[in-house]
């Protein structure tokens, strides 16, 4: 009976780590070895061909510059979004009168499918576009480019969009740790003397720690793992000079080089998982400590 009680909770996880392992654990372990295969549509055998496909990614000039790309699109959308979201929630968090209508406003983009976003953006970012145009009514005429166009900021530009369209999601989670954050401690600390930045420094960033785990994490993983930003505004383009790890990987199965495209999302699950566990983990040290 001892043992029965024992074993219950096993029972109750069993039926998720069946499911877990179907349709995650085994897909998983195949393409890894589907990886180390020259594995095509127009080959009806498979041979084992061992680090070839690796060997590909990191001497193929497109392929680099997809890696380039998706490295410089997680640090640029990591940085930009948890920065405004934290000045945008410390801000909301404030007495105003407008501020669940602005929380609003500022959230809203989020829920937007990405679509939606690239019909928006698309015709505003051309050359002859509302951006230039207003750029150039202001006398910001040396400020206008060729946003989509122009092969050394398109990466960029294409990261703006990100930050515009989820940045109020990373508010809300900061709001969220904002408003669990005791008032004492700023009436303490204004009775001691600190000013705004020093409470900021010495109180809201350390209570917020978790709060910036988790967008952290967030942003992260959504940086490295981008696809839908770059396919619907860009498609890698212009020629390839704003393809990512996530269109090489369609065009790759798209091509028929499936070995290949397994080898690159092999290489991507590689670099998210040891980038996101040492920091998830230094992160979580900090919050312990604090």
């Amino acid at each position: 009976m001892k043992i029965s009680k024992k074993l219950y909770s096993y029972y109750l996880i069993w039926p998720a780590l069946i499911i877990y392992s179907v349709f995650f654990v085994f897909p998983a372990l195949t393409g890894l070895y589907y990886s180390f295969t020259d594995w095509r549509l127009d080959r009806e055998t498979i041979k084992f061909i061992g680090w070839d496909n690796f060997e590909r990614i990191f001497t193929d000039k497109t392929l680099l510059l997809a890696i380039k790309n998706t490295c410089i699109f997680a640090v640029v959308t990591v940085l930009g979004k948890n920065i405004l979201g934290i000045a945008l929630a410390v801000g909301l968090n404030m007495r105003l009168k407008s501020k669940n209508i602005l929380r609003a406003i500022f959230y809203s983009p989020s829920i937007l499918s990405v679509l939606v976003i690239s019909i928006v953006f698309t015709p505003m970012l051309r050359s002859e576009g509302t951006i230039n145009k207003l750029l150039d009514t202001v006398g910001l005429h040396s400020l206008s480019q060729a946003w989509l166009t122009d092969p050394s900021i398109v990466i960029w530009t294409v990261a703006a969009v990100s930050i515009w369209q989820h940045t109020g999601f990373q508010m809300a989670i900061y709001l969220a740790g904002l408003q669990s954050i005791s008032k004492e401690y700023y009436e303490a600390a204004t009775i001691d003397g600190a000013g705004s930045w020093k409470s900021f420094t010495a109180i809201t960033l350390p209570l917020l720690l978790p709060a910036i785990n988790i967008n952290l994490m967030l942003t992260l993983i959504g940086g490295l793992k981008v696809f839908s930003e770059v396919f619907v505004l860009t498609g890698g383009g212009p020629g390839n000079a704003s393809q990512v790890v996530g269109t090489i990987i369609l065009r790759s199965f798209g091509e028929g080089s499936w070995g290949l495209g397994t080898a690159v999302n092999t290489l991507l699950f590689a670099a998210v998982t040891i980038i996101a566990i040492p920091l998830l983990i230094f992160m979580r040290r900090k919050e312990v400590s604090e």
